[in-house]
Order: C-alpha cells, then sequence, then structure tokens
C-alpha cells in the first residue's frame, strides 16, 4: 500500500469522523432545546392555572360576601362550564352601579335566597348574581394587590402545579405590582411597597428579569401585576437527560479517536517495517549473490582439466570456496542470533573481561582494512581500571560490530579513533569516526531490526541492518547504555558504558 492510498484512507476516515461527530453534537442540542421548550410550556401551563385558582378563589369570596348556597353553586357550576365566562358578561357600567347602589343587602339577599324556581325567579336570581360580581370586579382596582391574593394559597397552587408536571427544582417567585413599579409578594413573604421606587431592589432583578411571567386578573383593565418565577438551576434541570448522552457521545468519541490514532500509527508502522524487511531481502540477496558466484567460479575451476591435475590450484581455489563458505555461515548466524535476541532466548557467560585486551584485538582486526583504504585507526585508551563484568564473546561482537560501521560509513580515508575513560560504577567506550554521519531522523530508527541508513541505489555498504539492532540487545542484556551523536556529513560518536559489577536488581 503506497502512501497516497493511506493518505486518502486517513482524509475519509478523518471526514467520517468530523461527520459523526457533528451529527451527534447536533442531535443532544436538539434535544436540549426541545427539553427546554417542554420544561418553559410546562412552566406557563402551571403559571396560568394558578392565577386561573386565584382568580376563581377572589370570584367565589365576592359573590359569597351577599349571597348563600345557592349563588356559591351557581358560581361554581358556571366556572366549571364556562371558564371565566362570569367576567365577560355583557352588563354595562350603569347597570352594575345601580344594582350595587339602589339594592340594599336584605333586598338582594331576598332576591337571591329565593327559592322559586319558576322561569322569571330563575332569571332574575342568575342577572342579579352576574350583575354583582360585575360591580365588585370594576371596584377591585382599588384594592391593594397584596390583599387580594392569599399567601398561602399562591404558594400551594403554585407548589403543586409545578410538581404535577414534574418541575421539582428550586426556584423563587414574586407577585409584581404595576401601580406601584415594586414587589409585594417574594418567596413566601409579603414586601413593603415603596411608591417612589428608582429601581428593582438587586435582590429581586432575577426574578423580575425573568421570562417566565404572566398576568394576574388579566381581565382587569389593566391588569394589576405579574407572577414571575425564576428558575436558578434551570440549565442543570434541562440538561439532566441529554447530560449522559454527552458523557457518553464523548467517551464513545475518545475511543474512536484513540482507535483511529492506533490504526494509523500500526499502518505506517507496518509500512516501515516492511520496507525494511524488502530493504534486508534485497541486501541478503546482494551478500549471498557474491559467496555463491564467487563458489560456484571456484567449484567449476577445480573441476577443469586444467586445473585439476596442479594441486597448488586446486589447494588455491578450495581455500577460495571455503573462505566464502565461512563468510555466508556468519551471515546466516547474524540473522539466527537476531532472532534468539527477539525471543529473550539467550545465556550470557559473564565474568571479568578487560575492555583494553577486546579493544586492542579489534583493532588488529579493523586496522587491517582501514589501512587498505589509506585510512587510520587508533585507540586512546585512558580508562585506570578496564575490567567490567560480562560476557566476553557479545563485549567482543560490540566493540566490532561498531568499529565495523565505522569503516563502512566512511567514504574515503577513514578516521577511526576509539576512547576509553572510567566513570562512576563504570567504564565508558566511544567510537567516533569522521564519516558521512547521520541526519536527525536516521538517529531515531539506527537501533531498529533491519534499519540501514541509506546510501543511494549504490551497495558498496554492505550488511543486514541487524548490527546496531545486535548491540543495542546486548548492552540492555549487560545493564549498560549506548548514546548516539552525529552529524550529517561531519561523523558519528558512539559512547558505550558497561559496568564494572552488573546490577541484576
Amino acid at each position: 500500500m503506497n502512501k497516497k492510498v493511506i493518505w486518502i484512507i486517513i482524509g475519509l476516515m478523518s471526514a467520517a469522523l468530523v461527520g459523526v461527530v457533528w451529527l451527534q453534537m447536533g442531535l443532544i442540542f436538539t434535544s436540549i432545546r426541545v427539553n427546554e421548550d417542554k420544561f418553559e410550556k410546562d412552566v406557563f401551563e402551571a403559571l396560568n392555572t394558578v392565577v386561573q385558582r386565584i382568580e376563581q378563589k377572589e370570584q367565589r369570596e365576592v359573590l359569597n360576601h351577599y349571597s348563600n348556597g345557592y349563588v356559591t353553586s351557581y358560581l361554581e357550576t358556571e366556572v366549571s362550564q364556562n371558564g371565566q365566562a362570569l367576567i365577560q358578561m355583557d352588563f354595562s357600567q350603569h347597570q352594575a352601579q345601580q344594582v350595587g347602589e339602589d339594592l340594599h343587602a336584605s333586598q338582594i339577599a331576598s332576591v337571591l335566597n329565593n327559592n322559586c324556581k319558576c322561569s322569571k325567579c330563575v332569571e332574575e336570581r342568575d342577572q342579579l348574581s352576574r350583575s354583582l360580581f360585575v360591580y365588585y370586579k370594576q371596584n377591585m382596582n382599588s384594592i391593594p394587590l397584596a390583599e387580594r391574593i392569599s399567601l398561602l394559597h399562591l404558594k400551594g397552587h403554585l407548589k403543586k402545579e409545578l410538581a404535577n408536571r414534574g418541575i421539582n427544582i428550586p426556584y423563587d417567585y414574586g407577585v409584581f405590582a404595576n401601580q406601584t413599579n415594586s414587589f409585594v409578594i417574594v418567596d413566601d413573604h409579603y414586601v413593603v411597597e415603596d411608591m417612589n421606587p428608582k429601581e428593582i431592589t438587586p435582590g429581586y432583578k432575577s426574578i423580575y428579569q425573568s421570562k417566565y411571567s404572566v398576568e394576574l386578573f388579566p381581565e382587569d383593565i389593566p391588569s394589576p401585576g405579574m407572577l414571575k418565577v425564576h428558575f436558578p438551576t434551570k440549565n442543570s434541570y434541562v440538561w439532566r437527560s441529554a447530560w449522559l448522552n454527552f458523557m457518553g457521545s464523548i467517551l464513545f468519541t475518545g475511543i474512536i479517536l484513540f482507535s483511529f490514532a492506533y490504526t494509523i500509527f500500526v499502518i505506517f508502522r507496518q509500512k516501515k517495517v516492511s520496507e525494511m524487511k524488502n530493504d534486508f531481502i534485497n541486501n541478503m540477496t546482494h551478500e549471498f549473490k557474491t559467496p555463491i558466484a564467487t563458489i560456484s567460479l571456484a567449484s567449476d575451476s577445480i573441476t577443469s582439466p586444467m586445473i585439476s591435475g596442479n594441486p597448488d590450484k586446486v589447494r588455491r581455489f578450495a581455500n577460495i570456496i571455503k573462505q566464502e563458505n565461512i563468510r555466508m555461515n556468519n551471515q546466516v548466524e547474524k540473522v539466527l542470533q537476531m532472532a534468539v535476541i527477539e525471543k529473550q532466548d539467550f545465556s550470557m557467560n559473564t565474568a571479568d573481561v578487560n575492555v583494553h585486551e577486546v579493544i586492542d584485538r579489534a583493532m588488529e582486526n579493523i586496522g587491517l582494512q582501514v589501512e587498505k583504504r589509506e585510512g587510520t585507526a587508533k585507540a586512546v585508551l585512558e580508562a585506570t581500571n578496564p575490567i567490567v563484568e560480562g560476557d566476553l564473546t557479545h563485549i567482543s561482537n560490540i566493540i566490532n560490530n561498531l568499529l565495523d560501521n565505522a569503516n563502512k560509513y566512511s567514504p574515503e580515508n577513514p578516521d577511526i579513533t576509539v576512547y576509553t575513560r572510567n566513570v562512576n560504577s563504570g567504564v565508558q567506550v566511544t567510537v567516533e569516526d569522521k564519516g558521512m554521519g547521520m541526519s536527525k531522523e536516521a538517529r531515531k530508527h539506527i537501533f531498529d531490526k533491519f534499519y540501514r541508513v541509506h546510501t543511494g541505489n549504490l551497495h558498496d555498504v554492505k550488511g543486514f541492518g541487524l548490527g546496531l539492532s545486535y548491540v543495542k540487545a546486548m548492552m540492555t542484556a549487560h545493564k549498560g547504555t549506548i548514546d548516539v551523536k552525529s552529524e550529517l556529513g561531519k561523523g558519528s560518536s558512539f559512547t558505550l558504558f558497561f559496568q564494572h559489577k552488573i546490577d541484576n536488581k
């Protein structure tokens, strides 16, 4: 899978993820708006019902002022059947005043208590009852608003109506008088009216500014006041049902995002591993091609009649076959060795190892190769105590691998130096070269298995990309460390640390 396809897939998955999040957020906010609309509808229904209850109570009190049980029964029947129809009867102001002024209480009671069921008496009683109510309604504006409302009645009905609609959250309420431009009732108590208020009392502003407000006694013209309610925790109530959805959306979106990011990481890592394995196969083919060709040529030469009769030439070609076979066997051994290390299925024969002796032997081996390329290899051994605990074979391989890399990645005239010095509880070994160096990106991956620093299309740098991976694994097994410093075009420096005594904790 090439990078273009991978980035297309990433783009599509990202667009799909953004779309899912956008749709989910849209559904959540739609749910919140629906909850808010329902809340407002329920609140206004409750407030209107409370206002209706207050007005019905006043109606009964007005008629009971002059009536007996008949008028009470009549009012209840009219209210239940026609709602506010009583106060909407078309009686002129003169007619209402005449009833209130010309008839004495005894005369009114006489008419209302008349139990005659003839149509004339019934009509007379009905007309008188309605006229009485209209008369008193027209004179109600002269009565202070606070006196027209029972505090207990208001409190009880407001709590009941809100509870009936499932609204059981804290609230503040107040009765605002239009005439005095001030509150007369706030939260279960009466308020002393300020007849010349300059502004609303700061403590009542939240109630005054609340949008949950309905007119009291709406049939009065003008209305004497407003019933207002404020809900401090309204937002949490509206969000309550959507909160779990919101948190669930965040959680599952986070899981999807993490899975998406991890998948992309794995795709790129696998692509990189695939590329390194392909490089490994190509390098292995190249590494084996030369010795196989050499062995094949030497074998053909030995079987030739011209060569088979010459013992010296046969011995020479046999030695070539042997050397090339050893070379191939060493390459195979490296691959098998890394497989064992990867499985952690190896053991170390630890003993006291003199690092200086290991370096001297390694310098003899690399010295011959460096001299052929007109380079130099030297050791500056300054450690006063070069004895460390470790496996001699693996420590030798570590030093040889680093020296071999220093030689390989020095294009011309290699200049290699090995330094040693004592540090706290161990020995520090530095292998330094003046070769081609590495980029910052390359330094991140040089210890990865099969990774090799790219040198273009040339195959002059041989190997499988296993050397530094082996070095890193062995330094970890020895409880040591390895650090690298490198600058492109200026060379590299590998610093090893070996302990005098391995800490097995």
